[in-house]
């Protein structure tokens, strides 16, 4: 997957593969004449340019690291499961840290703010109020993270919509569902029902959204126009 976002964007391409073949100096390292590139880096890759420049022929591998030994075996021949791409519910998983990671740069100091700020809910800023508000503002913020950066890539497939930014909006009304019964133990006010209501949908549609350059169904015009 990280290959396909390199090519997709150019960091890894066919100026890229010549001059890393020239700057090792392969041709003195290997006997060989074939050089075998990830299939996923196919869309970057011109290989008949790579050829022309550096004598190597390019051959398109295996989807997976972990199919490379047979694919060798089999004399660089895939199989039609080694070309086929897979995003399963495992592998959708498997991705969430990352994507959790990197929704928490944006929203963890949105929630410090927002905690700071819930103190005032009258005309003067006190304690009681800030410990009053605070744990609706962590929940329904929290809420949001967890909706966008796990619902949304793990239900993915049965989601409606098919835009990532819809699917995440749909993972953020699930979330919302949850909300009453995670603030059940708390006093709320129909400030925070509010705030639940216009912060959890968006912020999860905008976690879900990021999750584009980690699948296998999106093109980059897709995403430039979805950003738009």
């Amino acid at each position: 997957i990280n290959i396909w976002c390199a090519a997709g964007k150019g960091t890894f391409g066919t100026e890229e593969l010549i001059r890393q073949i020239t700057q090792t100096r392969l041709t003195s390292v290997v006997n060989s004449r074939r050089i075998i590139v990830p299939q996923l880096g196919a869309p970057g890759v011109a290989a008949h340019e790579v050829e022309k420049a550096t004598g190597f022929r390019v051959v398109y591998g295996p989807v997976r690291a972990a199919d490379l030994p047979a694919f060798l075996d089999a004399g660089c021949k895939a199989t039609p499961e080694m070309r086929r791409v897979e995003f399963t519910f495992r592998d959708r998983i498997v991705l969430t840290p990352m994507e959790l990671v990197q929704g928490a740069k944006y929203l963890f100091p949105i929630m410090v703010l927002a905690i700071l700020l819930s103190g005032f809910r009258s005309a003067t800023y006190t304690a009681d109020h800030l410990a009053a508000g605070a744990p609706p503002i962590v929940i329904t913020l929290l809420l949001a993270w967890l909706s966008g950066g796990v619902l949304g890539p793990a239900l993915l497939p049965w989601l409606p919509g098919r835009s990532f930014s819809v699917k995440g909006l749909m993972a953020g009304i699930l979330g919302l569902v949850l909300w009453p019964a995670a603030c059940m133990p708390l006093h709320v006010e129909p400030l925070d029902v509010a705030m639940a209501l216009l912060l959890i949908p968006p912020i999860a549609s905008f976690l879900t959204l990021l999750f584009t350059g980690a699948s296998t169904y999106t093109s980059l015009s897709g995403v430039k126009k979805e950003m738009r």
